[in-house]
């Protein structure tokens, strides 16, 4: 739970703080006042990054630096950005210990939910891809490392095969191997997520659309999981003349989907406005309880402009979604959200910039 935040130099904030109650926390403005950057100023202190943004997009326009201050349940925690003409110099600062960067137990859970996240069906297999390993960024800590090491070993057999076809045939096979063993393991932790998703994913749909539905996930690898590593590297060995010609890797988890399927429909092209929000809904509800297990704390829920997105009943799924977390929501217009917290809730009012 965060109790408060400093915010100097920071977006469109030149020097200015908020306190925030428990529960639910409405920041009302208009367009351009300053709210995403609020909510996301919240996201940056806590997990150490943007949703939406690089480090040095984060400063106030010609500022020569940047900090934010914040309180989580009587624990410091500061964040310096400091532009130099060869880098950024970014401070993490934990109860006054520096750090440079944030470990996922060094960090605090949050679970945001954006518009943008009502697209996930009908968008590319790109972003359902970044859904999926961002929650399991969020709830398994060595899944970082063998996420981030797989993108490198990525980075480097795509840099190999634009050197020429001689060069590459004689280095990509140790490429190969390397992509093998951490694809392996980013398709294992994805299927085992698709499997947990598929135990609530129905049942917590139907109560929040009001009637019985079959809703499931489906990890669409381009391999079975058992024998994954060895598949890939195969794979990899016949397609080598083709990612040569193309420049680019064809075949890996970088490569592959999730699909939904509604009453054995394919959601993203069947599924209603409606449903798709039920659905997103489901997702975010289990995604809250996935994220406060393997913290064994209680996620602070972050929705920008969410509430306008949604009509009365799912509105009022979402106040359920919230109950004993603490909420911090954007809206242009407070009317809507208030109606359905009546006098529990801290309203932030901000004003155009």
């Amino acid at each position: 739970m965060i109790n408060n935040i400093r915010l100097q130099n920071f977006r469109s904030y030149r020097d200015d703080s908020f306190e925030f109650d428990p529960g639910v926390n409405i920041i009302v403005g208009p367009n351009a006042s300053g709210k995403t950057n609020l909510l996301e100023a919240v996201m940056v202190l806590a997990q150490g990054g943007s949703f939406r943004a690089r480090d040095v997009d984060l400063l106030r326009f010609k500022a020569p630096w940047s900090r934010l201050d914040g309180d989580f349940d009587g624990r410091n925690r500061s964040l310096k950005l400091e532009p130099s003409p060869a880098l950024l110099q970014k401070t993490h600062l934990l109860d006054d210990q520096p750090f440079k960067r944030l470990s996922l137990e060094r960090t605090e859970p949050i679970v945001f939910f954006e518009p943008n996240h009502l697209q996930l069906m009908t968008r590319g297999p790109e972003a359902r891809r970044d859904y999926m390993d961002g929650l399991l960024l969020a709830t398994i800590p060595s899944f970082r490392i063998i996420n981030n090491g797989y993108r490198r070993a990525l980075a480097q057999r795509n840099a190999l095969l634009k050197k020429g076809p001689r060069e590459a045939r004689q280095q990509l096979f140790a490429w190969d191997v390397r992509l093998g063993e951490l694809g392996s393991q980013i398709a294992i932790a994805r299927q085992s997520l698709v499997d947990t998703l598929n135990k609530h994913l129905a049942k917590i749909y139907s109560q929040i659309a009001g009637r019985r539905s079959r809703l499931r996930v489906e990890y669409a690898s381009q391999f079975l999981v058992e024998g994954y590593a060895s598949r890939l590297v195969s794979r990899l060995e016949k397609t080598t003349e083709t990612d040569i010609q193309r420049g680019f890797t064809g075949h890996g988890p970088h490569r592959e989907d999730f699909l939904f399927y509604l009453n054995n429909q394919p959601a993203g092209v069947s599924a209603s406005r409606g449903e798709t929000r039920s659905l997103l809904l489901a997702l975010k509800a289990i995604e809250l309880k996935l994220v406060e297990k393997a913290r064994d704390q209680k996620p602070i829920l972050l929705l920008d402009d969410v509430f306008s997105e949604l009509d009365g009943a799912r509105r009022q799924a979402l106040v359920q979604l919230l109950a004993d977390h603490q909420a911090i929501i954007t809206t242009t217009d407070a009317d809507a959200a208030v109606e359905y917290f009546g006098t529990n809730h801290h309203l932030i009012p901000l004003t155009k910039n």
